[in-house]
């Protein structure tokens, strides 16, 4: 028969709470990774690496979109990882496309990010990257983002993620709402009237639904107004985007932020009748990187909080579309056809310019193969400045003197 010792019992009890403690604190902490990134027509690119069939890694772009829940990649890179393409070619907004298995895994900075969750990709045929005038040949979609912390840092062009936990959130939260498909819906305030919003940091510029902005264009005259697509509005070239309506809106309540002067495209019914299905919810359109320019945007997707810093030296709102007036079309073959001159005070406001023409360069800069991003950058700068363009028109080049204009601004004239 065993003896009980009660000597022993507290040494051993010692022993037991010291081994639990010790276990504790040899567990690692989550931690995050910072990678920097490029600001491209104001969508988030960072390097990420995936794995070859020969167990290497290869480094691609990648497209950081917390809007999309579905998993582009082009499939060429598809191709190249062994994934297996499947199904008849499909028409997209930008051209055709597969269906794909998807990569077990993609690397962030050295930081494994679990794909397992995505059950099918979708290959995108005949370009290089996922979408026309983009440098990414794959995205991290909102179905993925949604199991991590993040932050995009625009002043300083990082982005930073990790496992729920592994960041301290700085600046203003408010709370939001995370739907299934892993976009982030936040109650807004315009006009005393409130509303839902979902933050798109994949969108060049947000997007409204076009039966609201067209009445707030009637109510507020004042605000300024034009219509055709440049610079950021110009998203993808699309044939639609000449006859897109823009609208800047001189204050909207983003959870319990106050965000200043934000310009908006209007968002067809139909397409935001898709977009509500991913949202889970009746939103009256997104907002985009624009809107978020100057500010760092968090991200706790497990507590559902958005977090918004905007550093002290931060400048105010400053026009962010004063531009040359064209709508630009990137095609397959890395060029880019004009779509549509915008009009200013009545007249075109490139009159040497036609539609059809394919810019060639702007200032001595080729324009071939360069993202959307990028020729709108050369495409800028101060309004009453001259870029020079070359421009193919019937296979004859021509130079032609594009003024830069200050557009959707109030002191702009533009209709």
């Amino acid at each position: 028969m065993l003896r009980y010792n009660s000597g022993m019992k507290i040494p051993l009890l010692l022993a037991t709470v010291l081994g639990i403690t010790t276990s504790l604190l040899a567990q690692p902490s989550p931690k995050s990774v910072t990678v920097p990134i490029t600001l491209d027509h104001n969508r988030t690119i960072i390097d990420v690496r995936l794995t070859l069939p020969d167990g290497k890694l290869t480094r691609v772009r990648g497209w950081v979109d917390t809007g999309n829940p579905e998993l582009w990649i082009t499939a060429d890179l598809a191709k190249k990882l062994g994934l297996t393409l499947s199904g008849d070619p499909r028409p997209t907004l930008y051209g055709k496309e597969r269906k794909a298995t998807t990569p077990a895994e993609v690397q962030v900075g050295g930081m494994s990010i679990s794909l397992a969750g995505v059950k099918e990709a979708h290959a995108i045929l005949d370009r290089e990257s996922i979408g026309p005038g983009c440098s990414a040949e794959i995205n991290l979609p909102a179905t993925v983002l949604r199991s991590y912390d993040v932050v995009f840092d625009y002043p300083d062009r990082q982005f930073t993620i990790g496992p729920p936990g592994s960041i301290t959130f700085k600046g203003t939260p408010a709370k939001a709402t995370i739907s299934s498909a892993g976009l982030v819906v936040v109650p807004t305030k315009i006009e005393g009237q409130i509303h839902t919003l979902t933050l798109d940091t994949g969108a060049s510029i947000g997007l409204i639904s076009s039966d609201l902005e067209g009445r707030w264009h009637k109510e507020h005259p004042s605000w300024p107004y034009m219509k055709g697509a440049v610079g950021a509005a110009n998203m993808w070239g699309l044939d639609d985007e000449p006859q897109w309506e823009l609208l800047r809106l001189p204050s909207i309540l983003f959870g319990v932020t106050t965000l200043q002067s934000v310009a908006v495209a209007s968002f067809p019914e139909a397409d935001l009748k898709r977009y509500d299905e991913w949202a889970g919810t009746t939103a009256i359109g997104l907002l985009g990187g624009n809107a978020f320019r100057g500010s760092r945007v968090g991200i706790d997707y497990a507590h559902s909080t958005v977090y918004l810093e905007y550093p002290p030296s931060a400048p105010p709102p400053a026009p962010d579309m004063d531009v040359v007036g064209l709508t630009l079309r990137p095609e397959p073959d890395d060029r880019y056809t004009v779509l549509a001159v915008v009009d200013v005070d009545g007249k075109p406001a490139v009159p040497g310019v036609k539609p059809g023409d394919v810019l060639l360069g702007v200032d001595g800069a080729p324009v071939t193969g360069a993202t959307m991003g990028q020729v709108w950058s050369l495409l800028g700068g101060k309004p009453g400045q001259v870029r020079k363009l070359v421009i193919e028109r019937g296979g004859q080049r021509l130079t032609v003197d594009a003024p830069v204009h200050r557009f959707l601004w109030p002191e702009s004239k533009t209709n």
